[in-house]
């Protein structure tokens, strides 16, 4: 039930995340003197809508996304006479970039206002890889053959073992580790009780930890038994913010990132080969990117372990990628569009120098070719990702 919410509520929240997309170049394009025709959430069938001066406000049958009809985005269109002047193509260059980043600002924004939320609420987390310091110990579950974890209570092998929360571990077995990730392997490897040396406020102490049986299920529904350490280490406590301290912390934490979301966006190419590998039944990479379906997932896992800060991350950081994404100089993507704007605003300087007049718009029609291909690899591609969320999902909790 709890994963259910969670699933409809980060559904909601992208599709809110769209729609305000939206109202980011609305906004902007009313701002300006231009006018704007409609303004609907969905597409499909009309479900209602209403009027509020000139522009059409409504709800489509199919949430998948939204638009927003601002007359004479291209000079094709056919415009009535009170709209000529006011036709996005006729504006200053100016206009027409700030109408075509407004959609892309406002996804910065509203991911930068998660973040904050995020900073207030549950602190902020480290990008970097964190060292190996228990913040939170818990009992240890069976799970359920749909991979779901069973209820537990009491302590767990490692609070028994004698780990303590703020307990930074140095070594495992004798293996020296310097991070969260080798502190894991490491500990996936022990087999038997595990010694572990950890740096408790400045003092040297060792711990024995005997590992905890556990029932675990493969991924076709096959009953096994494994000899599980039964310990959850989870990364420290972040420290506290205000709203005043979080605003500061949240910019720098924002910069970083979209600094990640660029450069997951540039290894997208490369990750077809390993989405395919996913869909045909291989292992499936965690880097790999998701879908809104598998987005969605996610957001239920969250709900469902009470992690609700890692589902404001996760929408944040799905804000992020939408702007980001929308930045490609491709079209049909906002990107495109400013190319465009950028390409005419060029174009006629030089011309300007030469003691020409401005060129006309750009023709659009010489540019369906190409945008009809981006479209068929966008949706390909978007495809194949809902296609891997489906047989093979990410998952971040076992």
């Amino acid at each position: 039930m709890v994963f259910a919410l969670g699933f409809v509520l980060f559904a909601l929240g992208i599709t809110i995340s769209i729609a305000l997309h939206e109202c980011g170049h609305m906004w902007a394009a009313q701002a300006t003197g231009m006018k704007v025709r409609r303004y609907f959430i969905g597409f499909g069938p009309k479900v209602f809508s209403f009027r509020r001066g000139e522009t059409e406000y409504g709800l489509k049958a199919l949430p998948l996304g939204g638009f927003c009809d601002i007359a004479g985005m291209t000079a094709l269109e056919e415009l009535r006479p009170e709209e000529i002047e006011r036709a996005m193509y006729r504006q200053a260059t100016w206009k027409r970039l700030v109408v075509m980043s407004g959609g892309i600002a406002m996804n910065f924004v509203l991911g930068f206002l998660l973040i904050v939320v995020l900073a207030v609420g549950w602190g902020l987390p480290d990008l970097n890889e964190p060292s190996a310091t228990v913040g939170e110990l818990q009992c240890v579950a069976d799970a359920n053959p749909d991979q779901s974890m069973q209820p537990c209570d009491g302590i767990g092998p490692a609070a028994l073992g004698g780990v303590q929360p703020g307990d930074t571990v140095t070594s495992v077995n004798g293996v020296k580790v310097g991070n969260w990730e080798q502190f894991t392997t490491e500990t996936k490897k022990a087999q038997g009780t595990i010694t572990y040396n950890v740096d408790r406020a400045g003092q040297q102490v060792q711990v024995q930890v005997q590992p905890q049986r556990v029932v675990r299920y493969a991924k076709d529904g096959t009953k096994t038994e494994e000899s599980k350490v039964g310990i959850v280490l989870m990364r420290p406590v972040p420290p506290e913010y205000n709203l005043l301290t979080a605003i500061p912390a949240s910019a720098e934490f924002t910069g970083e990132l979209t600094v990640r979301t660029v450069q997951s966006l540039a290894q997208m190419p490369a990750k077809v080969s390993a989405l395919w590998t996913a869909v045909t039944g291989g292992e499936r990479d965690p880097e790999t990117p998701v879908s809104v379906y598998g987005a969605s997932r996610i957001g239920g896992e969250s709900a469902r372990e009470g992690l609700w800060q890692v589902f404001v991350l996760m929408l944040a950081s799905l804000n992020f990628f939408l702007g980001a994404f929308n930045v490609l100089p491709l079209l049909p993507l906002d990107g495109g569009h400013i190319a465009v704007v950028i390409y005419e605003k060029f174009r006629n300087t030089l011309r300007g120098w030469r003691g020409l007049a401005p060129g006309g718009p750009v023709d659009y029609m010489k540019l369906l070719p190409i945008t009809y291909v981006a479209v068929v690899i966008g949706g390909a591609y978007m495809v194949l990702t809902l296609a891997a969320d489906i047989v093979n999902p990410i998952r971040l909790f076992p």
